[in-house]
């Protein structure tokens, strides 16, 4: 689909750029995997050389067992440098990054010149040759998504704000700790249920809080 103007140009560079990063997030997810993987197979490996000195175990199983997990840990290594996540992760952080700055550059310009079209199609080429079309694909599509759902959302937040402006009433969830980082929110949802709270404004004024007198005694 072509594209005529600055709108539909920083909108479909938002949509790749998003694209690469949620790719760069698969490929570092399956890294960290084969990485800690080795890495436990060489805290275990440690481990049972320590227990057969002390305990002066020697049999055969206990003897073959360090070769084993030692070639289980070379073939994982193998089995990474052949992927190339380090370099493939190189590649899309430098398309990510052309995405950005052009995506930037457009969103400083009202109308679609021939120089931004070219920087524009220079980005394209970039992608395109960042990832095979299947990925793309695949992976345009979970942008995509993602970004309907971002402009949902904000839909609702600025329509729950014109109906607070205007004194009706609004339903939202407030969760019970608004300052935990989103990061920590999982683990207090087993804790803590979200629950649904029923906001109303009338003619859209916050009445002030008055505080208790103190009782003398």
């Amino acid at each position: 689909m072509e594209k005529t103007t600055i709108k539909e140009v920083c909108d479909d560079l938002k949509s790749k750029r998003d694209a690469l990063m949620t790719y760069h997030e698969f490929l570092k997810a399956e890294n960290d995997k084969w990485n800690g993987i080795i890495i436990v197979l060489s805290l275990i490996m440690g481990c049972l050389e320590s227990v057969k000195i002390k305990l002066k175990i020697e049999n055969d199983f206990m003897a073959l067992l360090p070769v084993l997990m030692s070639s289980i840990v070379a073939s994982i290594s193998a089995l990474i440098k052949f992927k190339k996540y380090p370099e493939t992760m190189e590649i899309v952080v430098q398309s990510s990054s052309l995405l950005t700055n052009t995506l930037t550059k457009c969103r400083n310009h009202d109308e679609l010149d021939e120089q931004t079209k070219a920087e524009y199609i220079a980005a394209l080429e970039k992608i395109e040759t960042s990832m095979y079309p299947d990925l793309r694909k695949k992976f345009m599509k979970i942008s995509h998504k993602n970004l309907l759902c971002i402009m949902k959302q904000e839909q609702e937040y600025f329509n729950n704000i014109t109906k607070v402006n205007n004194g009706e009433k609004i339903n939202i969830k407030c969760d019970s700790d608004s300052d935990v980082s989103m990061k920590h929110v999982k683990s207090f949802q087993s804790l803590e249920e979200e629950k649904d709270v029923d906001i109303e404004l009338n003619d859209g004024i916050l009445k002030p809080i008055k505080e208790e007198e103190e009782i003398n005694l």
